[in-house]
């Protein structure tokens, strides 16, 4: 048997790369699909240098069903999808929803056609914990109910999962997991991978790193008047490595069929909930290095706080979060310095 080849859409981003490298280090053979939209396939060379394996990569946007179809004629070995590829700034979708419609349900409808004619691909979602809005309880379970989303957005990964839910009712021998991630942070270890926003950051650790480099001249802290201890949003942070194990977790139980369902969903967070604020001031104590910022108006679209309940993935999948909170700033200052030096 020869290894598995994992497909992995939106792999040259942050996210994708981090993941793209946990899997070669697990044995699959991953193959990249990436429009470079937000992302630059120099993150490439870092997973190869990680690794010691450079991935195969084709350009395309997945939103052109005919590309999506002939790649798949060409790779018809592929045995599981890890979709990360979609537009992911609340802020740009509240200006641009349909952009954010078209980006992201269109890539995800054309390969649930091809999953449909050839259900032996299974599927990793990227989801997100916007889907839960402002939740009535905290820490937020999988059975949360689904709040009416504060941005197109996060509607578009509600919207998603339906999708996904309604495909596999309908073709039962289609099964996928969908992960709902928190907040990721931080970067590789090595410093050769890590978060880079084209243009501006709409993420707050990116926004963070490069104005204590100097590339921004001052951070917006967006809201002091929230009802948390300190008026700052309150989220759940979570390593960007400790995200990317999660989904190699899925990719073996859904290659294995260890899954319970054909639809199966998870929480993937740390537990515990940080405020900007509180993240700033870990930020200062564990690099040495003071933030500029400025306390400004809320932002629309933004939820006041959320943090996971993570029992049900670390009973079912065996998996938890692992980094501290000052060990993953860290990493992702190590990584700014690193990308600005080299």
């Amino acid at each position: 048997m020869g290894k598995k080849k994992i497909l992995v859409t939106g792999g040259t981003g942050y996210i994708g790369s981090h993941t793209a490298v946990e899997l070669i280090n697990e044995g699959f053979d991953v193959i990249i699909v990436d429009n470079l939209s937000n992302s630059s396939a120099d993150s490439l060379d870092g997973v190869e240098k990680i690794t010691g394996t450079r991935p195969e990569f084709e350009k395309f946007d997945l939103c052109d069903k005919a590309k999506v179809i002939d790649f798949f004629n060409k790779h018809g070995d592929i045995e599981a999808i890890i979709h990360f590829a979609a537009s992911k700034a609340v802020g740009e979708s509240v200006d641009k929803p349909l952009l954010y419609y078209q980006n992201n349900l269109n890539s995800l409808i054309n390969l649930l056609e091809v999953m449909n004619a050839k259900p032996s691909i299974s599927l990793v979602f990227s989801s997100s914990c916007t889907v839960y809005g402002q939740p009535e309880k905290l820490p937020v379970t999988e059975d949360a109910p689904i709040q009416k989303a504060t941005s197109p957005y996060g509607n578009t990964k509600q919207i998603a999962e339906e999708i996904i839910q309604e495909t596999i009712a309908a073709n039962p021998s289609m099964k996928a997991i969908a992960l709902r991630y928190f907040n990721p942070i931080g970067a590789h270890a090595t410093a050769l991978i890590g978060e880079l926003p084209i243009g501006v950051p709409q993420n707050l650790v990116p926004f963070v790193t490069q104005t204590a480099i100097g590339l921004r001249n001052e951070l917006k802290v967006f809201g002091n008047d929230y009802n948390t201890p300190d008026g700052s949003c309150i989220r759940d942070y979570i390593h960007v490595v400790d995200l990317a194990k999660a989904h190699v977790v899925a990719i073996k139980r859904l290659i294995e069929s260890k899954n319970k369902r054909n639809f199966e969903l998870f929480n993937l967070g740390t537990g515990r909930g940080v405020s900007v604020l509180e993240l700033l001031n870990a930020f200062e104590k564990s690099t040495g290095v003071k933030v500029n910022y400025k306390i400004v108006e809320r932002r629309p679209g933004d939820i006041e706080q959320v943090w996971a309940d993570t029992k049900f993935a670390n009973d079912e999948l065996g998996w938890k979060a692992q980094s501290t909170l000052d060990e993953t700033i860290l990493s992702a200052w190590n990584w700014e310095k690193h990308y600005r030096n080299k």
